[in-house]
C-alpha cells in the first residue's frame, strides 16, 4: 500500500450566536471518496483562534451542556484583557486552550471509528464571525 494524503476545507455558516456544530456526516462524506475502505488517520483542524474542535455526543442535550459550561467557565464580560468585538469577546479567544482547535482520529475500512454516541463537532462561541472553515486531512 502506498502512502496517501489528501485534504479539503469545508466551509461553514455559523451564525451569531454560539453554536456547536456536528461535522459527522461531512466528514464520513469526505472520508467516502478520499479513503474508500481505507485504514489510516483523520485530522480535523479549525483556522481559527476562536474556535475548537470536540468529539461529544449530540442531540441529547450534550451539545447545549457544553455551550452552558463553557459560559459559566468563560463568562462573556469585562474581565478580559483582549477587547476588541463584541462585550466579553476576550473569552473566545481563550476557547481554544480548552476545546482544542484539531482533533485526530484513526479511520478504519473508510470510516470513522467513533464509539456509539460520539460525533465531532465544530465548537464556535465567536458571535462577531459567522464564516468558518475546518481542514479535513486524511493520511494512509
Amino acid at each position: 500500500m502506498t502512502d496517501r494524503f489528501t485534504s479539503t476545507v469545508l466551509r461553514l455558516a455559523t451564525g451569531s450566536r454560539e453554536r456547536v456544530v456536528d461535522l459527522t456526516r461531512d466528514i464520513e462524506a469526505f472520508l467516502t471518496g478520499a479513503a474508500p475502505g481505507r485504514d489510516g488517520l483523520l485530522n480535523v483542524f479549525v483556522p481559527h483562534a476562536t474556535a475548537g474542535i470536540a468529539v461529544i455526543e449530540t442531540g441529547a442535550g450534550s451539545d447545549d451542556d457544553l455551550l452552558a459550561a463553557l459560559r459559566d467557565l468563560l463568562p462573556a464580560d469585562d474581565r478580559w484583557r483582549h477587547r476588541h468585538g463584541t462585550p466579553g469577546h476576550g473569552r473566545d479567544h481563550v476557547l481554544p486552550a480548552l476545546v482544542p482547535p484539531y482533533a485526530t482520529l484513526p479511520v478504519i475500512g473508510g470510516k470513522p471509528a467513533l464509539g456509539t454516541w460520539q460525533s465531532i463537532c465544530l465548537v464556535d462561541t465567536n458571535t462577531d464571525n459567522p464564516h468558518r472553515q475546518v481542514r479535513l486531512s486524511f493520511l494512509c
